[in-house]
């Protein structure tokens, strides 16, 4: 039940970052043409205390539109759309931040993201062993 109601989730914020965008558009006149095209980027984050993402409740979530610009219910969607756009949308690429030190302690936190990075489909999941470990890999992107 839980792993049903976490796509229902995901799925409802995807559809609705994906489509706000287009929104704009489709109320436009029938005659004008868009001032520019671009591939969608939107993404919806959670966040959830536990091992995997199919046995963890979430416990935040967040909508991320980076293209055409930076929006969403996330609390830092610049910042955050700048460190995804720096590595290509490559959440594998967001490394520790350096200087940063964290305990020891085994609190695993669940992020997934799912959704859209410049038209490419996208679906991540990883599992750090703390918060402060989250929140040093991806100062902006993880900060929701």
């Amino acid at each position: 039940m839980r792993n049903t109601a976490r796509w229902a989730t995901t799925l409802g914020l995807t559809a609705a970052a994906v489509c706000a965008p287009l929104a704009g558009a489709a109320s436009a006149a029938a005659g004008s043409a868009p001032s520019a095209l671009y591939a969608p980027s939107a993404l919806v984050l959670t966040l959830g205390h536990g091992e995997s993402a199919l046995t963890t409740t979430p416990e935040r979530a967040a909508t991320l539109t980076c293209a055409p610009g930076p929006s969403g219910t996330h609390p830092a969607a610049a910042s955050a759309c700048a460190e995804l756009n720096g590595v290509d949308g490559d959440l594998d690429a967001l490394t520790m931040r350096e200087g940063v030190f964290c305990t020891k302690q085994y609190d695993p936190v669940v992020v997934t993201v799912d959704g859209v990075w410049q038209g490419q489909r996208v679906s991540y999941e990883r599992i750090f062993s703390n918060e402060c470990v989250m929140n040093a890999h991806g100062s902006s992107v993880f900060a929701f």
